[in-house]
């Protein structure tokens, strides 16, 4: 095999090594073999602990342009209650820059007056990540069921708000002006999950 094929190949093998394809888009992921893409869904099969600075690292992000302006819609399932380990939580990433600058939005049973770091709007800047959404609100994922969820983030105004079955609150709304675009993504903070029919519109800066 000419050598310039082979290298060809190897880069090819070595980015299908970190990302999986799944609802017509490619995922880029930190550690692959911890999904599963089955009947159409994407399973995070492997939870994993957060790492210092505390914040989500079990996430993957949709190869797609930087977003200025982006909808985020997707039915989400919190890990069956044999499995559970932790709390019941997923999460939605907008606005990513890169490893250390991105915004989340936290989806939880438990509402942010149980637990602040629970089920609300989050911002990670070069450290631990800090809650941006009031505390008002109820919990979302309350059973063991799909729930539809959109989320809406306009980068020119800052602002983000997210629906769980046609429902918002407080909790689910922020304003944050310092990352303008960037990519979106799915996962959790430490629990297992399932995403599926995810699509995602958006327009470039």
């Amino acid at each position: 095999m000419p050598r310039a094929v082979l290298l060809l190949a190897l880069l090819g093998a070595a980015q299908a090594a970190d990302s999986l394809e799944v609802f017509g888009l490619r995922w880029k992921a930190p550690v692959v073999s911890d999904w599963k893409v089955e009947g159409g869904e994407l399973h995070l099969v492997v939870p994993r602990p957060s790492t210092q600075p505390r914040r989500p690292t079990q996430y993957v992000l949709a190869d797609t342009p930087d977003y200025l302006k982006v909808t985020l819609e997707a039915e989400v399932q919190r890990e069956p209650a044999a499995l559970r380990i932790r709390r019941n939580s997923l999460i939605l990433v907008y606005a990513w820059r890169d490893p250390d600058h991105f915004n989340y939005v936290h989806l939880s049973q438990d509402s942010a007056r149980q637990a602040a770091v629970h089920n609300g709007v989050f911002h990670v800047y070069g450290g631990d990540r800090v809650r941006i959404s009031p505390e008002e609100g109820p919990g979302t994922l309350l059973e063991e069921r799909w729930y539809k969820v959109r989320l809406e983030y306009d980068g020119g105004a800052g602002t983000v708000q997210v629906w769980v079955d046609g429902q918002t609150s407080p909790s689910l709304r922020a304003v944050d002006l310092s990352l303008g675009a960037g990519k979106v993504g799915i996962g959790s903070f430490f629990d297992m999950g399932k995403f599926r029919n995810v699509r995602i519109s958006g327009r470039r800066p």
